[in-house]
């Protein structure tokens, strides 16, 4: 199975910027086959899709940080990144990775974010919080 670990939280000024990496290792299956995505969860909200990329690079973005976070991946390396730019107190939470093979759900668009059953694997997450 796969072993996803989150690094680079942290915490930062309003305004400022994380790049948060996701080191993966897949036991039984081609990491560049994997959807990729990220999540975040605040206390008492719900967690919520920040950002999904499919196999060949295309990219889904919560409205919230479109315009301010990049979600890329390096296939070579095993490792998905969330580039979070211009940062703001309300993007404080716990961000955790996640995968699915690329035959589970969607990996594109909107449903891409709401449909978190379909990632069966998920990393333990990293904290970012953002002051004022």
């Amino acid at each position: 199975q796969v072993q996803l670990v989150e690094s680079g939280g942290g915490s930062v000024q309003a305004g400022g910027s994380l790049r948060l990496s996701c080191a993966a290792a897949d036991l039984s299956y081609s990491y560049s086959r994997y959807c990729m995505a990220w999540f975040r969860q605040a206390p008492g909200k719900e967690r919520e899709g920040v950002a999904v990329i499919r196999i060949d690079g295309q990219t889904t973005y919560a409205d919230s940080v479109k315009g301010r976070f990049i979600i890329s991946r390096d296939n070579a390396k095993n490792t998905l990144y969330l580039q979070m730019n211009s940062l703001k107190p309300e993007d404080t939470a716990m961000y955790t990775c996640a995968a699915k093979r690329s035959y589970r759900g969607t990996c594109t668009g909107a449903p891409a974010l709401r449909d978190q059953a379909d990632f069966r694997y998920w990393g333990q997450g990293t904290q970012v919080t953002v002051s004022s």
